[in-house]
Parts: structure tokens; C-alpha cells; sequence
């Protein structure tokens, strides 16, 4: 038996697992925010010390002892620009910073369109990817970008700090397949696409593979490859081919295990790599349960009472349709467009029928986005979903028919920390001789809530239809042909 440690950085927050290597049971636990930054703060700006600091915290009171490897899971879209002395240039730049915006669409332009790219790089520029944060320092800040000669990520920072930051810098196939300038079809850094945003080419991590150590600290503690965010939750819940996951936030995303990289060539599928040696083609929405909220809002109720208002509705919301393009719209790309409500007779104006709608109309709009992953070959045998909106009874009971596969609501957990503590147990096991490093550790499936399309999936297929018929006649051609 062994022990690991998974720490997961993300935007506000450190949390830490120990977890035994054979059983993944977590042994012991450990939590701290981020210290907030004195005086004014910039949006999207942050000192990575503050990283360091609440990992110290959260690890604090003998949490790492006896821990013989770590892994490290930390927040996605984040440069670091390091000058040749190994110092930062500037804060970190992380999220969905808007600054970008101008310089994405400049790159996207710059190199030939949203298909150039998707071809590239498996993605199309957009203001939170370090390539358009890249473009954007080049713009703001010429001498700050002039000085940068190493580009890293949250997680490859991390790394390089636990080690005793080491000549050699790394980083996994998950961390830079969300950069922008990464192929994860090739395997291969794109440093041309570094000089078109920056102005000249800078060093980038070497790309470990999903079972390599990035290096052992001082101290005797291997350290795995870490990764993302989003892989490192993948590999927490288990998630295999026919896997797909549905997360419910203000947007939405879908993203599936897939044996290979895809692309799009308007650029709805971004194409990243797992952390266990396969891929995970995403697909966004701008709305999800920003639908809900704008609708409870509207009816004076919150979630759980616009859910309860649903239930008493039936199938189709006795004709209406919520197309609930609120903010414009990703999947289609409608970025400019509103949201629509169809279909309202006098028989239809009430709550419960609203209420429904949008439950449906967010839940529909979910299916056009794995409609384009199924399109392209994608198997999705079930659906994971996740997020607080996942618990309503509403959601619960119309995904299934909707989706038209099993959907699994697994219990709350810190997936990513787990995430992180499995590469770090695998790592160890490729170290000692005992795991191939083609396989991860096995480790149970985490508790969840599994439900079935029940005997009403005909009707669900009618309500799904009515949506495609509402959506191509306010917005005819909004998906390209062959899309589904």
C-alpha cells in the first residue's frame, strides 16, 4: 500500500486529498483560499505566490505525511510569462479575460479564418486562451512581452515550484491542448503560432506523457505531470470512451472521451487531450443555467421552486419553446442573436408551462452541442452531469429522455483533487515497476444517482423535434449543413 496526495489549484481556492494508492480512499483532507491581494485588484490579474501560500495552508498540520508522490490539478486559461532569469514579467493573466477579445479576433484573421485554426490546433482563438492572451500583452504591453521568454501554465508553474524550480520545465498533453498553440492531433507544440500572438517565439514545457514524473522534490516526493482542471475531473470520475460530460453553469459544456482528435471547421468542437493518453473534444454553450435563473427571476421563485412548477407541466410545455440564446449563442454560432419564446396561446401562458420551457429549451440546447460531438463519430453510451442545477428533480427527470442515453448525477466531490491524486498514483506505480503506463490505477466509481429514458422517450423525441423545428425557422441554416 501507498499514499498520494492530489492537490487541485483553482481560481479561488486550494484543495488538497491523500488518498490510499490501491483503493483511492481518501485518507485525509485539506483546504485553503487563496490570500485576496491587498489594495486594488485587476480583474483577471493575480501574484502566483498567492497559489503557494494557500497550498502551504492547506497542507499545514502533517497532511502530506508519509505521502510519497503528488499530483497537481490546477485552473485552465492561465499564462505565465517568465523572463530568462525565472522571473515572472508581469501577474499572472488568468480566466475568461475579455481584454482579449479584439487581439482573438485579430489571430483568427491573421492566419486565415476559424477553419485555418481549427485545422491547426483543434480550436479557434477566443479571450480567455493564453494564445490571445499572448496577442493581447503584445498589444497592451511591448516591453513586458519583449521580456518573455518561457510561457507557462498554472499547473507547469506549480510543478516547477514543488520541484525547486529546475532547469527543465514541463507540462502534460491536457495543460497545453488548451493553449491555443498546441496540436493535440499532431502531439506537437506550434511555436509559429506563438510568434503570430507574442512577436517572436519563446521556450515552452516539455510535454510529458499521462504516466511520467515530472521530477522528485528535495525532499525524496515524485511529482506526476499534473494537468487542467477539466482532465484532471475527467480522470477523478473514471470517465472512458462512450463517456460524456454535461456541465451546468451560467453556460454550459459538453465534452466526451474520444479515441482521436477532432475538429470543426467553424470551430464549435475544441479539441483537447485527456490526461490518460486519449482526447476530449468540448463543445460550449453560452447559456445554461443562466435560463433558469433569468426565468425563475421572471416567475418570483428560485431554482428548486421553478423546478417544482415544472413537474407540473407535461412534455413540450403545451406548445411553448424557450430558445434560450440569452447572452447570443456558441453552439450554433450566434454570437449577436436573443433568446426566443415560441409558441404562446392562452392555454400555454401559465407558470408551469414557462417553467418547463426553459428546463427544456436549456436542456435542448445542451443536445444540439453533443449533437455536434455525435455527428462526428463520437459513441455516448451516457451522460455525466454536473454542477448544483444537476440535483433538481427537473433536470433529473427530463435528461434522460432528452439526451436519450443514461445520465449519471455523481455525489459532490473534489474530482479534480481525485484526479490529480490517481496521476500521482500511477506515476508512483510506473516508478516502482507495479502499473503499465498505458493504464491508470483502477479505482472504484465514485457514488452517484443513475437515471434511465423511461417509457415516455417518444414523447421526449417529440419535444426534441419541435425544438429543431423552432430553432430552424427563427435561425434557418444556424448549424452548416452536415453538422448532424
Amino acid at each position: 500500500m501507498g499514499i498520494v496526495a492530489g492537490l487541485d489549484s483553482s481560481s479561488a481556492f486550494t484543495r488538497i486529498v491523500v488518498c490510499d494508492t490501491e483503493t483511492g480512499a481518501v485518507l485525509r483532507q485539506g483546504y485553503a483560499p487563496h490570500p485576496q491581494p491587498t489594495g486594488e485588484a485587476v480583474p483577471h490579474e493575480t501574484d502566483p505566490q498567492a497559489w503557494l501560500l494557500s497550498l502551504g495552508e492547506a497542507a499545514s498540520g502533517g497532511l502530506l505525511e508519509g505521502v510519497q508522490a503528488i499530483g497537481v490539478s490546477a485552473q485552465q486559461h492561465g499564462l505565465l510569462p517568465i523572463d530568462a532569469q525565472g522571473g515572472l514579467v508581469r501577474p499572472a493573466l488568468v480566466g475568461n479575460d475579455k481584454r482579449g477579445q479584439v487581439a482573438a479576433a485579430d489571430l483568427i484573421e491573421r492566419l486565415g479564418g476559424r477553419q485555418a485554426w481549427a485545422e491547426a490546433v483543434g480550436s479557434v482563438p477566443h479571450s480567455a486562451q493564453p494564445v490571445a492572451k499572448l496577442a493581447w500583452l503584445a498589444r497592451a504591453e511591448p516591453e513586458a512581452a519583449r521580456r518573455a521568454a518561457v510561457l507557462m501554465s498554472p499547473h507547469d508553474w506549480l510543478v516547477w515550484q514543488l520541484l525547486g524550480r529546475p532547469a527543465r520545465r514541463t507540462t502534460d498533453r491536457g495543460g497545453a491542448s488548451g493553449t491555443g498553440y498546441w496540436s493535440a492531433a499532431t502531439g506537437s507544440w506550434r511555436p509559429d503560432l506563438v510568434e503570430l500572438a507574442l512577436g517572436h517565439r519563446a521556450l515552452l514545457p516539455e510535454v510529458l506523457g499521462p504516466a511520467d514524473a515530472a521530477g522528485t522534490t528535495p525532499e525524496g516526493l515524485l511529482i506526476s505531470a499534473g494537468t487542467g482542471e477539466t482532465m484532471a475531473a475527467a480522470l477523478g470520475l473514471g470517465l472512458g470512451p462512450g463517456d460524456a460530460v454535461v456541465s451546468l453553469g451560467a453556460s454550459g459544456s459538453v465534452m466526451a472521451v474520444h479515441h482521436e482528435a477532432l475538429s470543426e471547421p467553424g470551430g464549435l468542437i475544441t479539441s483537447l487531450a485527456d490526461a490518460a493518453g486519449m482526447h476530449l473534444p468540448v463543445v460550449n454553450t453560452s447559456n445554461a443555467v443562466r435560463a433558469l435563473r433569468g426565468t425563475a427571476e421572471l416567475l418570483g421563485t428560485d431554482l428548486e421552486g421553478l423546478s417544482a412548477l415544472a413537474l407540473k407541466s407535461t412534455p413540450g410545455a403545451h406548445g411553448l419553446v424557450l430558445l434560450p440564446y440569452l447572452e447570443g449563442e456558441r453552439t450554433p454560432n450566434l454570437p449577436h442573436t436573443a433568446g426566443t419564446l415560441s409558441g404562446l396561446r392562452r392555454d400555454s401562458m401559465k407558470p408551469e408551462h414557462l417553467a418547463r420551457a426553459s428546463f427544456e429549451g436549456m436542456l435542448c440546447g445542451l443536445v444540439d452541442a453533443l449533437d455536434v460531438l455525435r455527428s462526428r463519430g463520437v459513441e455516448i453510451r451516457r451522460v455525466f452531469l454536473l454542477g448544483a442545477a444537476a440535483e433538481l428533480p427537473a433536470v433529473q427527470a427530463f435528461a434522460p429522455g432528452l439526451f436519450g442515453t443514461q445520465v449519471v448525477v455523481p455525489a459532490p466531490a473534489d474530482y479534480a483533487a481525485l484526479g490529480a491524486a490517481r496521476q500521482a498514483a500511477w506515476a508512483l506505480g510506473v516508478a516502482q515497476g507495479t502499473l503499465a503506463p498505458h493504464t491508470p490505477p483502477v479505482w472504484p466509481a465514485p457514488a452517484a444517482q443513475v437515471f434511465e429514458p423511461d417509457e415516455e422517450f417518444p414523447a421526449w423525441q417529440a419535444v426534441r423535434q419541435q425544438y429543431i423545428a423552432t430553432r430552424e425557422q427563427i435561425h434557418p441554416g444556424a448549424f452548416q449543413q452536415g453538422a448532424f
